[in-house]
């Protein structure tokens, strides 16, 4: 049974309490993993959780029938940065994005962009570590040091777990009126080699259930001065692909939180106050499934996609011709906004052939000219990108 005090700020669950500190405030202090009493496998969760493990078998299946899988990962890495970071409130787009890595075009917000890439590129480092070195304490700070580098939060000592209290509230808000406050950073130590240890631990968990938890339990603990809730997200993607749930990083969960944010922010914040962890397992595995299920689908129309287009070009370009719109449109599934003088390159032929051969590709419909300017022009793969937005 959860013991549960009338006052708050009192408040004793299996998930943790709130202790005064010598300050004067009150701090939550979590109760090490797996919850005790253990978690409650009634028929709704147990649905939930075969429902995932399917759904993501599917997933990865299917997006390893892709062609070329390394060009497609890149589109799903861009949309999990995009939606991630747009949870913390940058504006940034997927075109956006896309634009600002190619250098092709200049971002009305470059900071919210640059926040977007920092994730892209922690998920690429941390993807290659986990070859060498396990989800651990020293693997996040690493991929920490990554995420804020040269963005907002970069004198937020990167890389480094804080040294001072931290708080979540509206703007203006005291550590007192605070909505919750994590642990002590005198405790981050302690904490943090729980959470290592449970990740690690041998026991009957499922594995679906351990990631949840264990993502639920880092937000809890809030160990970084800034970046916490884009890498707790990234540390599900780390623990799905380490745990071989997902041979690739094909899923883009951060779609979902940021679909239902409150409700996210509700049911994490349910884990403290009541020790509901129930409550939050349902809503992960929810999401899990949800956007399987929809990268699932989202695959499929790729490949029905890449069939279409090439036998449109095959069927209606020369030989000659055709061969170099097939090599553009092998690197457009990863770069799906090119220029001419970038198609020239690709297709190692001149100028003035490649903007022939883009020409010819806007006129099928494959390529769309998206400034509308005589010098500059940029050409988007819209149908492709379509499908991530």
């Amino acid at each position: 049974m959860n013991k549960i005090s009338t006052d708050k700020s009192q408040r004793v669950t299996r998930a943790g309490g709130y202790q005064t500190q010598l300050e004067n405030y009150r701090a939550f202090h979590p109760a090490p993993l797996p919850p005790d009493p253990p978690i409650v496998f009634n028929e709704e969760l147990l649905k939930l959780l075969s429902d995932a493990d399917r759904s993501l078998g599917r997933l990865d299946g299917v997006t390893q029938m892709l062609p070329n899988l390394d060009l497609f990962l890149m589109m799903y890495v861009r949309k999990e940065a995009v939606f991630s970071s747009q949870i913390e409130g940058t504006q940034a787009s997927l075109d956006d994005v896309v634009a600002y890595e190619d250098e092709i075009g200049a971002a009305e917000n470059p900071r919210d962009v640059e926040e977007v890439v920092n994730y892209i590129t922690a998920m690429k480092v941390g993807l290659r570590r986990l070859k060498a070195l396990p989800v651990s304490l020293r693997l996040i700070r690493e991929i920490h040091h990554e995420l804020m580098q040269g963005v907002r939060g970069k004198h937020k000592n990167p890389g480094e777990f804080r040294t001072t209290q931290n708080w979540i509230g509206p703007p203006g808000c005291s550590l007192n009126d605070a909505l919750f406050v994590p642990p002590p950073p005198h405790e981050l130590t302690q904490h943090m080699g729980a959470l290592e240890k449970f990740l690690h631990s041998e026991d009957t968990i499922p594995a679906l259930v351990k990631i949840g938890l264990a993502h639920a339990q880092f937000e809890t603990i809030h160990p970084f001065l800034d970046g916490n809730g884009r890498l707790g997200r990234l540390l599900i993607t780390f623990l799905l692909c380490e745990k071989e749930i997902l041979a690739q990083p094909a899923l883009y969960i951060s779609h979902f939180f940021r679909r239902y944010k409150s409700e996210y922010y509700q049911c994490l914040q349910g884990i403290r106050e009541t020790g509901d962890w129930e409550e939050w397992l349902r809503f992960f595995l929810r999401g899990v499934v949800d956007v399987s299920r929809e990268a699932s689908a989202t695959a499929s129309k790729i490949m029905e996609m890449r069939e279409k287009h090439r036998a449109l070009i095959g069927g209606s370009l020369s030989s000659a011709t055709a061969g170099g719109a097939f090599k553009l449109l092998e690197v457009l599934y990863q770069r799906p906004v090119v220029t001419i003088n970038r198609a020239s390159d690709i297709i190692e032929r001149s100028y003035s052939n490649a903007r022939k051969l883009v020409g010819e590709l806007e006129f099928l419909g494959i390529l769309h000219e998206r400034t509308g300017q005589a010098r500059n022009r940029r050409y988007v793969y819209a149908e492709y990108l379509e499908l991530f937005r």
